[in-house]
C-alpha cells in the first residue's frame, strides 16, 4: 500500500488521540477512558443530557470539557489547520520551501491591531460592543496584507495572463511583506513604549496561545477560517499545474493573477482570523506541508486536506505540551511550536543551501 494511505489511516487514530489529550490534561487531570467518554457525549448529547449519561458523568468534569476544553480543543483544530493549509498553498504559489503564513505581513497587522486593542480596550468594548483585541487584529491583519498586495501590484502595466510575469509578481509581493512588516513592527514597540501602563498583556499576546479562549472565540473564527479554506481548497487544481512550471501552467488555463490574488485572499482570511483568537503561533505553517507531502506527494487535492489535520493535531498537542512542561502554569503555546519550528527552519536552510551547492 502506498505511503498516502498510510498516512491518512495514521491521522484517523492520531486526531482522536490528541482530542482525548487535550481534553483529559490540564490542572484537573481526567483519566483518558473518562476524558474520551465525555469527550464523545459532548458530539452526541445536547446541554443537559450529558449529566443524564449512564453511569452519569461528574458535574464538575462535565463543566470543565464542554466549556473549558472542548472549545480550546476544536480552536486549536481551527487555528492549528488552518495555519498549515495557508502555508501548503503559498509554498506552492511561490515554489519556496520556507514561506509560511506570515510572509504577507499578516502577523505585523494583527500584532498592531491587538496592541492597539490592548491600549484603547475600554472605549471600543463600550462604544461598539464587540472584543476589541480580536476584532482590531483581524482588521489590522487584512488591512496589512490588503497594503502589501497592492505596493505589490502598483507600477506594474495591466497585463493578463502572460506567464513570463508571475515569478516577479511573487518576488514583488514577497518583499512588500517583509517591508511593511519593519513599518508595522515598529508601530507596535511604540505603542509597548508608549501606549500602554501594561506592556506585559501585549508581550504574552503576542507570543500565542490559547489559554482562556472559549466558544465566543471559535465563534469569532470559524467563519472566515471555513470561507477561506474552501478558496484556496478551489485553487487546488491550479496549484497543481503551477508546481509543472509557469509556461506549462499558463497554456493549460491557469491565470496567474487570478491565481495570486483567490490566494492571497483565501490566505488572509486563514491567518488573521487565526491569530486574531490565537495571537501570533509561528512555524505550524512551516512544519506540516513538508512533513504531509513527504506522505502524499505534491497533489494538493491530499496535501491541503491532509495539512488542515495534521496542522490541527500538531497545534492541540503542542497546547497540551504548554500546559504540563511548567504546570501549574501555562507556556505560551507559541513558545512550544517555535521550539519545534526554529530547528526545522534551519534544516531546511541547510538543505536548500546544499541542492544549491551541488546544482
Amino acid at each position: 500500500m502506498s505511503r498516502r494511505y498510510w498516512f491518512f489511516a495514521a491521522l484517523i487514530l492520531i486526531v482522536p488521540a490528541v482530542a482525548v489529550a487535550g481534553v483529559s490534561v490540564g490542572q484537573v487531570t481526567l483519566p483518558p477512558g473518562e476524558a474520551a467518554r465525555l469527550l464523545w457525549e459532548s458530539f452526541t448529547c445536547r446541554g443537559p443530557a450529558l449529566s443524564l449519561a449512564n453511569p452519569p458523568l461528574s458535574a464538575p468534569a462535565v463543566l470543565i470539557v464542554r466549556d473549558l476544553r472542548l472549545p480550546r480543543l476544536l480552536l486549536g483544530f481551527l487555528v492549528g489547520g488552518g495555519l498549515a493549509v495557508a502555508g501548503a498553498v503559498l509554498q506552492a504559489l511561490f515554489r519556496n520551501p520556507m514561506a509560511d503564513p506570515y510572509v504577507l505581513g499578516v502577523s505585523a497587522g494583527a500584532a498592531l491591531g491587538a496592541a492597539a486593542g490592548i491600549v484603547w480596550q475600554v472605549p471600543l468594548a463600550v462604544r461598539t460592543g464587540l472584543p476589541p483585541v480580536p476584532t482590531l487584529a483581524f482588521l489590522g491583519a487584512v488591512g496589512a496584507t490588503g497594503l502589501v498586495y497592492v505596493l505589490a501590484r502598483g507600477g506594474r502595466r495591466k497585463e493578463r495572463g502572460r506567464a513570463g510575469r508571475f515569478d516577479q509578481s511573487s518576488t514583488r509581493l514577497l518583499l512588500a511583506g517583509i517591508a511593511v512588516s519593519a513599518l508595522l513592527s515598529a508601530g507596535v514597540s511604540l505603542l509597548l513604549l508608549f501606549g500602554t501602563r501594561n506592556p506585559g498583556t501585549v508581550v504574552v499576546w503576542l507570543m500565542g496561545g490559547l489559554a482562556g479562549r472559549g466558544w465566543e472565540s471559535v465563534r469569532l473564527a470559524w467563519p472566515y477560517l471555513a470561507f477561506g479554506l474552501l478558496i484556496v481548497g478551489w485553487c487546488a487544481r491550479d496549484l497543481n499545474l503551477l508546481t509543472m512550471g509557469e509556461e506549462t501552467a499558463y497554456h493549460l488555463g491557469v491565470d496567474p493573477v487570478r491565481l495570486e490574488t483567490l490566494v492571497v485572499l483565501g490566505v488572509t482570511l486563514i491567518t488573521a482570523s487565526a491569530v486574531a483568537v490565537s495571537g501570533l503561533v509561528g512555524f505550524v505553517g512551516l512544519i506540516v506541508p513538508h512533513i504531509v507531502r513527504y506522505f502524499t506527494g505534491p497533489d494538493h487535492r491530499f496535501v491541503l486536506p491532509g495539512a488542515f489535520l495534521l496542522g490541527g493535531a500538531f497545534l492541540s498537542l503542542a497546547d497540551v505540551l504548554s500546559r504540563v512542561v511548567l504546570a501549574p502554569s501555562e507556556l505560551p503555546v507559541g513558545i512550544v511550536t517555535a521550539l519545534c519550528g526554529g530547528p526545522f527552519f534551519l534544516y531546511l536552510l541547510y538543505r536548500s543551501g546544499e541542492v544549491g551547492a551541488h546544482g
